[in-house]
């Protein structure tokens, strides 16, 4: 049996989290390269110790940017089919992703009835305000609400995006106050902008006599010039200095995964001394595999001084 995901993000097996994130194969993907795809992640996923999976659901987003893509879209696999069709030997929970814009309020109804087993899911909103949706992301949440649904909900943040507003923790705040009871942030590289963000959210949660819930800090390797692009297209904000580092650096796939074991432990130490429940989330955005095996290692340094 598969263990709570409640009880993990409430209670907890360990007081803080380690998840892994992947995006499923492409659509088209052909049967050849399927089994190969599943044999290469199934050989990664034993080697971890994590405490949830949690499975992308990728969208065109092509308002994001007038800046071309870097890397071309391409559709990919529904991640709750993914899981239940390829992953039916992963034992531990999964969070499943919904872009909730591109679901029907029936289809998104009828999710977020289903019976967890296991599961949480991660309602993600379109990337502007502008973007043409089936369903927002406000009512997805009355349609979690509505139903009384049981399956753990988690909230997208972004902390570049309190940079430069200052006002998302406000945004968490009313997240949770729609049923979340977990957050993950886009990727990290500026460790400010992610202090400042727990900071505010710690002390208004303060303010408001609520308690905090986790926070699960993204962090993902970079390690070509290709990649730096990506996450620049994507919003994540990458230090000027560091972007030199990584840019002209002779082994930037070691430089990168050395800075992201020292965001990981400048957010742990930060947290637990403000007693702010938190994690690490760890994903690829590249299919580079020099990038996807130093994020495997990534995961089991984190577990040596996570949980």
């Amino acid at each position: 049996m598969q263990p709570d995901l409640s009880t993990i993000l409430r209670t907890g097996r360990r007081t803080e989290l380690l998840f892994y994130g992947m995006t499923p194969p492409r659509l088209a993907i052909a049967e050849d390269a399927l089994r190969r795809f599943l044999d290469v992640t199934k050989a990664r996923l034993q080697q971890i110790d994590v405490d949830a999976l949690i499975l992308y659901d990728i969208d065109d987003e092509a308002e994001r940017s007038d800046t071309e893509r870097p890397f071309p879209f391409s559709p990919t696999m529904d991640p709750a089919r993914f899981l239940a069709e390829h992953l039916t030997w992963w034992e531990r929970p999964a969070i499943v992703y919904r872009s909730v814009g591109k679901y029907s309020e029936a289809e998104l109804d009828s999710w977020v009835r289903r019976t967890p087993d296991g599961l949480g899911t991660v309602m993600v909103g379109a990337p502007t305000s502008f973007a043409s949706v089936k369903t927002s992301l406000s009512r997805a949440y009355d349609l979690w609400q509505g139903c009384g649904s049981v399956m753990p909900l988690g909230g997208v943040t972004i902390p570049e995006r309190h940079s430069s507003r200052q006002d998302e923790h406000h945004r968490l705040l009313r997240k949770q106050q729609s049923g979340c009871s977990f957050f993950v942030t886009q990727i990290i590289y500026d460790v400010g902008a992610a202090m400042d963000l727990a900071s505010d959210y710690l002390y208004l949660c303060r303010e408001e006599g609520v308690e905090p819930v986790p926070i699960v800090f993204t962090l993902s390797i970079c390690g070509s010039v290709k990649t730096l692009e990506f996450l620049a297209w994507l919003g994540v904000k990458v230090p000027r200095w560091l972007r030199n580092e990584l840019t002209h650096a002779s082994d930037p796939v070691a430089d990168s995964y050395a800075h992201c074991v020292a965001i990981a432990r400048t957010l742990s130490a930060f947290c637990r001394d403000r007693d702010l429940p938190f994690g690490f989330n760890v994903e690829s955005v590249s299919t580079r595999r020099v990038e996807n095996e130093a994020g495997v290692d990534l995961v089991k340094e984190l577990r040596t001084f996570v949980g």
